[in-house]
Formats: structure tokens, sequence, C-alpha cells
């Protein structure tokens, strides 16, 4: 009798299919025209940046918008929240839940305005200036010394320009 042996084959449908897989991962996903999309890189970079500013300000718990809020508070005290939203571009439900987070945390306050009883004044409370006061030491001691660094003086001050531009005019 002649010896009716298998045929031998190559790996099996799903052996192929997990090799296929497993060179798939171990190249890097070409970008394409997404790396020359302005919008894209801009993004990535946004992202980048508030990573690092979270690590930064992480003992503090406070989120860029939340900075730019204290910020804001300091160096404008009795405005209104609806000027404080415009100015940052942050939409009324959001702005609203935001300075719930800071009020409740004690870092500021609403009070009635005198002058139209349907508006809010913001003020920084005492915490919300100490806080405020650590936050600026950490993110110009770390976070934006590290941009700095990177950037060098003439490549902050052009790009602070171009997306200044962008930001006004665009």
């Amino acid at each position: 009798m002649a010896d009716s042996a298998k045929p031998v084959s190559g790996p099996s449908r799903e052996g192929r299919k997990e090799a296929a897989v497993a060179a798939d991962e171990t190249q890097a996903v070409q970008l394409g025209e997404l790396s020359d999309l302005l919008g894209y890189v801009l993004k990535r970079a946004q992202l980048k940046v508030f990573e690092d500013f979270l690590r930064c300000v992480a003992p503090l718990q406070l989120t860029p918008a939340q900075f730019s809020v204290l910020l804001l508070l300091d160096g404008n005290p009795g405005r209104n929240q609806t000027e404080i939203a415009n100015t940052l571009g942050i939409l009324r439900p959001n702005f609203v839940s935001l300075l719930d987070s800071l009020e409740t945390r004690d870092l500021c306050t609403r009070v009635r305005s005198a002058n139209d009883r349907r508006s809010h004044i913001l003020m920084l409370t005492e915490k919300g200036r100490a806080v405020l006061a650590r936050a600026k030491k950490l993110v110009m001691s770390k976070h934006e010394a590290r941009l700095n660094e990177l950037l060098g003086p003439d490549g902050r001050e052009a790009l602070l320009a171009m997306l200044t531009k962008v930001a006004e005019e665009f």
C-alpha cells in the first residue's frame, strides 16, 4: 500500500492573520497627509503641552482652564462671569461647571452684581490667591522653562506671534 500522508501546508489561516497583526504592530502608523495639516499638528502640540502642564501643577490639581480663570480673576477683579468666559472662549454651561469646582475648593467666589441682579461678579478668595501664587511658580519654573528650553527665545517669540495671529485673525 502506498503511504497516504497528508500534504504539508504552510501556516493556517489563523496563524497567517496573527503574523500579519504582529508585523503591523512593530511598524509605526504612517501619518501621511495628517503631518502636513496645521490643525492636526496644533492639536497634537496642545495635547503635549497640556499633559506637561498637568504634571507640573499636579500637587495643586488645576487644569489649564482653571489656571486661566484664576489668572484672569487676579488681573481683573470685579469682572462678571460672562466677561471671563467670553475672554477665554469657554461656553456658558462649561464655565458654570468650572466655576462650581473652583468655588467648592474655596478658590473663588461669586457675588451678585449690585448693578445687574442677573449677573455675578467673580473674585478670588485668599486661598485662591495662595494657590495661584504657587501655580504660577510651578508653571514658570517647570512648564514654561521646558518650553523655553525647547524653542529658544527667538522660537518662543515667533511661535507666540504666529499663534496670536491665528487666534485673532482666523
